[in-house]
């Protein structure tokens, strides 16, 4: 395929990255909230939780392939995802704000089936968005430099969203009145918001969403949706960056569960959200540094060295009970630097590796292989918080409806696992992937990439 004179402007990276605001909003609110929401405000016991927010995601895994498919079909009929970024949007609107609008007086059984209900609907609006939005990367620029600073926009937005969420969210929660109130105010302004973003990205996106044609122009034939996922997986590359994403997602997804409990049960502090910024603020203005590092010494090295950083960070966080408040700070900021680089180079290796398929095949199919990958991102944010959960439930966690319960000794240390040994276990077994990721042409892209800086 030969490189296309097409170029992104400014506008098409402002139109692009704030979509991230609509995923980040969606992947930190639940993740951040939803568990504790269960367990603190509705009575639900930590094991019930933990399937709550477990099985509306595992549905995914077989829904989003199959919008990465009906995606792929849009493209290469009207040349455009965008319509599937609006329709994302509006679902949520309504979906979103009926997770947490619980009405008073339901056992906790049918608090929980409310619940799940709801996630249910909600993450299959969220897959309207997120598969078409991911395989853009890969359709509306061909330059693997163009990619990664695509990828530093988006995760720069995506990093500050989820401080705004992270941090907002629970300061709206706990303003609001009861916590049954505060917990409907903070799950429609965020609603709102998160469709916002998504909105904005479909209108900004209009003109800059034209590249799918010149990747390949031939007649595909309508292949079966299981004949797509054989082909995605035929992909080596795919499937290594996939695997070590899936199990570094695990560790993400644990610690913005626990975070919540770190803050009550180990450092004392109720409100959450000053101590969620601490993990996010530094991820914001580290950024830069890593699309630097990407540019000068390639993507997966920053990936490999942003990932044992996170590694380090998280098992420091042990020292958290017997060491000051600034100093359990400091450790925080030490993994969230990580944890940027970790959020960034990822989504900049998956673009270059759809398109290094697409031209060894000549075939598109890059919303069959966002459809995979959102499935595995999914499944890996919906088992992250249900293993935090699954553990509290192991270590005796008592559930409440106002955060009053007394914890016994092993539940805290339970806590204290959760967001430490627990992240730093999963993402150390995703090194091993992340060294064996090669493109055919990954010397010639990275080269370019340092070249351009």
């Amino acid at each position: 395929m030969a490189p296309s004179d097409h170029r992104l402007t400014r506008g098409g990276y402002l139109a692009y990255a704030s979509g991230a605001v609509g995923t980040a909003g969606f992947g930190t609110v639940p993740g951040l909230l939803l568990s504790i929401y269960l367990t603190n405000t509705l009575g639900v016991a930590a094991g019930v939780a933990a399937l709550v927010v477990l099985f509306p995601k595992l549905w995914d895994l077989g829904f989003l392939p199959f919008v990465g498919r009906i995606s792929d079909r849009s493209a290469r009929r009207r040349d455009t995802r965008r319509p599937f970024l609006l329709a994302g949007a509006l679902g949520l609107v309504v979906s979103f704000p009926v997770m947490f609008a619980v009405p008073e007086g339901l056992a906790a059984v049918a608090a929980a089936a409310w619940v799940f209900v709801a996630f249910l609907v909600a993450t299959s609006a969220f897959a309207f968005f997120q598969v078409p939005y991911i395989a853009m990367a890969a359709e509306i620029t061909d330059s693997p430099s163009e990619r990664t600073t695509l990828m530093a926009w988006r995760v720069a937005f995506q990093a500050a969203a989820i401080l705004a969420f992270g941090v907002g969210a629970p300061l709206v929660q706990q303003s609001a009145g009861s916590q049954r109130v505060g917990y409907l105010v903070m799950g429609v302004i965020a609603g709102l918001a998160i469709a916002a973003g998504m909105i904005v990205c479909w209108w900004g996106l209009r003109r800059s969403v034209r590249y799918v044609a010149a990747v390949g122009d031939a007649e595909h034939p309508d292949e079966s949706l299981i004949a797509q996922l054989r082909q995605v997986w035929a992909a080596r590359p795919f499937r290594i960056l996939l695997g070590a994403f899936f199990l570094q997602a695990l560790g993400t997804g644990a610690t913005l569960t626990a975070i919540a409990y770190f803050s009550l049960y180990i450092l004392g502090i109720p409100n959450f959200a000053l101590l969620f910024g601490v993990l996010i603020v530094p991820a914001i203005v580290v950024m830069p540094a890593w699309n630097w590092f990407g540019h000068r010494f390639g993507k997966r090295a920053g990936y490999l060295c942003s990932s044992i950083l996170f590694i380090l960070g998280s098992l420091l966080i042990l020292l958290s009970p017997y060491v000051a408040l600034p100093v359990t700070v400091l450790l925080i900021g030490i993994a969230a630097v990580g944890f940027a680089g970790m959020q960034m180079f990822p989504l900049a290796m998956l673009p270059d590796t759809i398109a290094a398929r697409a031209e060894e095949t000549g075939e598109q199919s890059a919303g069959a292989f966002t459809g995979v990958w959102t499935a595995g991102e999914t499944a890996a944010f919906a088992l992250g918080p249900a293993l935090v959960l699954g553990l509290l439930e192991v270590t005796g966690f008592v559930s409440s409806t106002d955060n009053s319960a007394l914890q016994p000794a092993s539940a805290v240390t339970g806590v204290l696992m959760s967001i430490s040994v627990l992240p730093a276990l999963l993402v150390a077994v995703s090194l091993p992937l992340i060294w064996r990721w090669r493109l055919p042409s990954l010397r010639d892209s990275e080269a370019s990439a340092a070249a351009s800086t």
